[in-house]
């Protein structure tokens, strides 16, 4: 009931947004309507009644103006389709969100493997391809950037410190309900004819493109907005709500990547909404930041397009990091290695993201001068990141390793992110990467830092705590089978690429030459074999959350504090406030203590 009083707020506030600016038109001596500048300026109108009618104004809002706000009476499955501030029904949200959105996006990577197959244009024609590319591309970006941080960071990280829940709740729903307005954007952009620019919308095209081209540029500022939401309550939660005894050095590996992860969505997002509003400002309202030929700057936006996504990509690969340390240790049953090695090389990450971006830009006719600066500090980033996979190479050595599901997702990360940092490496080089530049081989590095490091991370966290999340376990066969298909899938997918892009063949083309068809063949057959792998997941996801064992409290034996508590976890997380009394990472000295969670009763400790 909530969508829909949303669904009619979003309708009456464009409404009223598209009256006003034609208003505002038409007193300027303009004609009334036309379709962008009505839009775009009718979008935040569009926004705000949706939110207000989602349950902004029945849970919140009435209050600001003296008057009481509703009760929460939704329970059950009805708390996942309302307003609801829990943190816990918030992540799963998130999760089930944007799960849905990356099986849209594998759907439209299908259709562009089906073309590629063979040489030629056999089943969509360029302008329809570029079109199914840039919305995968997006949907892929936009899961990337937020699926791991809105689901776990939400569900876990505030019990993780021993929190009741996040420090602005209400705040944290209006995030997550900011995000369905994205998916209706982009299908507004299919439904108007696509847009053809990829995911990062390079100017002075996509001031040019149809109207398809607005609504990806109203769905990448909605999403920023939503992210840097977010991402505020992250960061205010971890500094002011962690338990007594909660120390920095105490924190959980994954709190502290998703507290960095949140720091840099902080910082860069707002780049990306200015570069988004530039466009929409020289579509609609005559502008010229990108038009060289009226004095603007097309390498402008790429400037103020890479400040944002170069930090982007640390925003999608720094959550699987500490997925996988936080999995390594769990299941090797030994003590994170270099702890406070691997929290340095967190932040270092975060610091020298901000000065690497330019290297996306090595043959966009940027000054000379700046290439080997930037070919310096994306060298060095590299250190940091080599901390990370020491951290996790000290832990693996001589554990007694449990390759349990969640296990095999966290190597895979580690395999497959060192094959898309090496590949990195290369690019990083001017000289290749003049070569390289447009070529496949950026689109096989993408893919492995991206989808084999960061949606690898994504399902070992789903896997691991979907426990604690429904209270059911998921079936280990199928885990199994679904990570050996998966990891087949990926490698004979991508590895492939590389070969093709040192062969000269062009990324983000619907044609190739001749020459390279029975590669092409072969990646689409790997695919379309990576792409069944999910089928699996999705029918053990679905079968295990209504008929899945039910799970003990601790099924991994793990030390961190939502292990500690009942699956599905209480409404307020915990019945008395624990007291930390070490780091959770004592796996084998059994004098440890990680947290007294009754210090008004009897003792019950985390043991370590």
């Amino acid at each position: 009931m909530n969508i829909l009083r949303g669904l009619v707020g979003g309708a009456l506030g464009y409404v009223v947004g598209a009256g006003l600016m034609m208003a505002i038109r038409s007193s300027a001596g303009g004609r009334a309507w036309e379709v962008e500048s009505v839009t775009a300026g009718a979008w935040l109108f569009a926004l705000s009644g949706w939110l207000l009618g989602v349950g902004v104004w029945r849970y919140w809002a009435r209050g600001w103006f003296g008057r009481d706000v509703a009760p929460y009476t939704a329970t059950g499955g009805r708390r996942y389709l309302d307003f609801d501030t829990d943190h816990k029904v918030i992540g799963i949200q998130y999760l089930v969100t944007f799960l849905g959105m990356f099986f849209m996006a594998g759907l439209f990577a299908m259709l562009m493997r089906w073309e590629l197959m063979g040489n030629g244009e056999d089943i969509v024609g360029p302008d329809q391809y570029n079109s199914i590319m840039s919305l995968h591309g997006t949907m892929m970006v936009f899961v990337a950037v937020a699926a791991t941080v809105g689901a776990f960071g939400n569900y876990v990280v505030p019990i993780m410190i021993g929190a009741d829940d996040m420090a602005f709740p209400k705040l944290n729903a209006m995030s997550y309900w900011l995000v369905p307005p994205v998916l209706i954007a982009l299908t507004a952009s299919f439904l108007a004819g696509g847009y053809d620019t990829g995911w990062t919308g390079y100017a002075p095209l996509s001031v040019q493109s149809d109207v398809g081209g607005l609504f990806f540029n109203l769905a990448f500022f909605t999403l920023g907005l939503s992210s840097i939401v977010g991402a505020i309550n992250i960061v205010v939660t971890v500094v002011t709500m962690r338990a007594e005894g909660m120390t920095w050095t105490r924190m959980p590996i994954f709190v502290w990547s998703i507290f960095v992860t949140a720091i840099l969505s902080f910082i860069f997002t707002q780049f990306i909404g200015l570069a988004m509003l530039m466009v929409v400002l020289d579509r609609t309202a005559g502008t010229i930041f990108f038009d060289p030929a009226a004095g603007g700057s097309p390498l402008l936006y790429q400037h103020v397009f890479w400040f944002y996504s170069h930090p982007a990509v640390y925003i999608m690969i720094l959550p699987a990091f500490g997925i996988t340390l936080e999995l390594v240790s769990t299941f090797t049953r030994k003590p994170l290695f270099g702890y406070k090695w691997a929290v340095g090389a967190l932040l270092g990450i975060m610091s020298l993201s901000a000065v690497v971006w330019a290297h996306h830009m090595f043959t966009s006719g940027m000054a000379e001068a700046l290439r080997k600066p930037f070919l310096a500090s994306t060298e060095l980033i590299s250190i940091p990141t080599g901390l990370i996979f020491l951290c996790a190479l000290g832990t693996l050595w001589l554990g007694k390793i449990r390759f349990e599901v969640p296990m095999l997702f966290a190597l895979g990360v580690l395999f497959n992110f060192l094959i898309g940092g090496i590949t990195g490496v290369f690019l990083a080089d001017v000289p290749v990467d003049i070569q390289l530049q447009d070529t496949y081989f950026v689109v096989a590095h993408f893919h492995y830092v991206i989808l084999g490091g960061g949606i690898f991370g994504l399902f070992g966290a789903t896997y691991y705590w979907f426990p604690k999340m429904t209270g059911r376990s998921m079936s280990d066969r199928l885990g199994k089978v679904h990570f050996w298909w998966m990891m087949i899938g990926f490698n004979a997918t991508f590895l492939p690429m590389f070969i093709l892009g040192m062969q000269g063949m062009n990324r983000r083309v619907a044609d190739y030459s001749p020459d390279l068809e029975s590669a092409n063949f072969a990646v689409s057959m790997g695919g379309f074999f990576l792409g069944t792998s999910f089928v699996i997941f999705l029918f053990n996801f679905i079968w295990s959350w209504a008929r899945g064992p039910a799970a003990p409290a601790d099924p991994w034996g793990s030390l961190t504090l939502e292990w500690q508590i009942p699956s599905p976890p209480p409404h307020e997380n915990f019945t008395s406030p624990p007291l930390v009394l070490s780091d959770p990472y004592g796996y084998g000295d059994p004098d440890s203590v990680h947290a007294d969670l009754a210090r008004d009763g009897a003792k019950t400790v985390v043991e370590k």
